[in-house]
């Protein structure tokens, strides 16, 4: 602070010109030559003193905006969009890193969307008119079969044919079971344990020349590999048999069933199993006719929501590989080229406003700093632009004070009331606050 340094040196001059004083009377020297101060002390007595009722504090030129900007995900630096001293526009990319591990997961994502959309449309579509048609044949071949059995008999070995038929079409009808499932299941999950580990392996060194002719590279392409076809089996237990195959069984069935009546007899309890027959093959038609149950629309629906979640993550891990500007500015500093490896903790850009400033200094101490507020009027002057003089406006005082060689001073932000376009970061200027005595 510049006042309390030249009180500091007017005292010096004082003392050193009453020891000069007492030395040169003690030798007997005249009176002119003791009047007569060194060229030091001279220089020290001229020195200016500061205005009563100011207080005069060093302070720098800053912008009024600015920003260390990072990225938010490590990776190699493809495109360097902009060069210092460039202006850029808010929403402007000015740097991307490589996109090839992010775009294959968003294409495996969607991937995964379309798959879950798809069975979730056709759980909603309910069942095919051929798949109708097929069960309304097997209940009229039932029927016809109960008919004959009631005008004649059948053996057992006969019947034992046609539940054999008949337990295999009901099989393929029922689809895969809970075990099967399951097992799947667990193929899918180690699978992509799998790929995990490769994938790690492969980020390992992915910035690597040869990373293509390295093993990791391979890994990850039989750990991807392995796991779509672990899923494509899943997908099939899941997806039930087809058309053909039911056919194919109601074929069984009714062969099955024409042996039996060519066998008939009229024993009630051929009777009551034909019924039988004819009313399970009924109730399925009836569940044909209904389509899906509300809890399954539900789980397939939380289906789709989960591979939407997937892929919205995928491309939110595809958008931070790209640095945008968050305000319009100018690149103060660039420090990254394409091939460097980046990092999060790493500020790559330095991003700031450069046709508005304001003046901060941390010069003030407590005592000083308690007779300044927000709103004041007060001078800003600068070493590098004499000719410039300016007046401001206290922005603000920034609350916690910090420790300055057992001073506690406090930060004071000023807005000058006009912008010159000389000024220029970290410039050096001198604040001049009005204070009551």
């Amino acid at each position: 602070m510049r006042k309390r340094n030249i009180l500091i040196i007017a005292v010096i001059a004082i003392v050193i010109l009453l020891a000069g004083g007492f030395a040169f009377s003690r030798m007997g020297r005249s009176q002119a030559a003791a009047a007569t101060p060194a060229p030091e002390t001279a220089a020290a007595a001229e020195a200016p003193a500061a205005e009563p009722g100011v207080v005069n504090a060093d302070a720098k030129v800053v912008p009024v905006q600015s920003a260390e900007l990072s990225l938010a995900a490590n990776g190699i630096v493809a495109e360097v969009l902009v060069a210092e001293g460039d202006r850029v526009e808010a929403g402007q990319p000015l740097l991307r890193l490589d996109s090839a591990r992010q775009k294959a997961s968003l294409a495996q994502a969607q991937a995964q969307l379309q798959r879950a959309e798809a069975q979730l449309a056709q759980a909603k579509s309910g069942a095919r008119e051929e798949e109708i048609a097929a069960a309304r044949a097997a209940l009229d071949a039932a029927q016809a079969r109960l008919d004959r059995i009631q005008q004649g008999g059948t053996t057992a070995a006969a019947q034992a044919s046609l539940a054999e038929a008949e337990a295999g079409l009901q099989k393929l009808k029922e689809g895969a079971s809970s075990d099967q499932l399951i097992a799947a299941e667990t193929d899918v999950a180690n699978a992509e344990a799998r790929l995990r580990q490769a994938q790690a392996a492969y980020d390992k060194v992915s910035g690597l020349a040869d990373i293509a002719a390295r093993p990791e590279s391979a890994q990850l392409e039989q750990a991807t590999n392995t796991l779509g076809a672990a899923q494509a089996r899943l997908a099939d237990l899941k997806r039930g048999a087809s058309a053909a195959d039911l056919a194919a069984a109601a074929a069984r069935v009714r062969r099955a069933q024409a042996d039996v009546q060519g066998l008939q007899s009229t024993q009630p309890a051929d009777v009551a199993a034909a019924q039988a027959d004819v009313r399970q093959l009924k109730a399925q038609l009836d569940l044909l006719a209904a389509g899906s149950r509300p809890e399954q629309i539900q789980a397939l629906e939380a289906d789709v929501a989960a591979a939407q979640a997937a892929v919205a993550q995928a491309e939110a891990a595809l958008s931070e590989i790209e640095l945008k500007a968050p305000f319009a500015g100018a690149i103060a500093t660039l420090n990254a080229k394409v091939g460097e490896q980046v990092t999060t903790s790493k500020p790559v850009v330095t991003l700031a406003d450069l046709g508005r400033w304001q003046i901060e200094t941390d010069d003030l101490t407590e005592l000083e700093a308690v007779k300044v507020m927000p709103g004041e009027k007060v001078t800003l002057t600068y070493d590098a632009l004499p000719d410039l003089r300016q007046s401001g406006t206290v922005k603000l005082i920034r609350a916690i004070g910090t420790d300055n060689r057992g001073d506690i001073v406090y930060t004071v932000v000023v807005t000058p009331d006009e912008q010159d376009g000389r000024l220029l970061w970290n410039m050096t200027a001198v604040v001049t606050f009005p204070q009551e005595s």
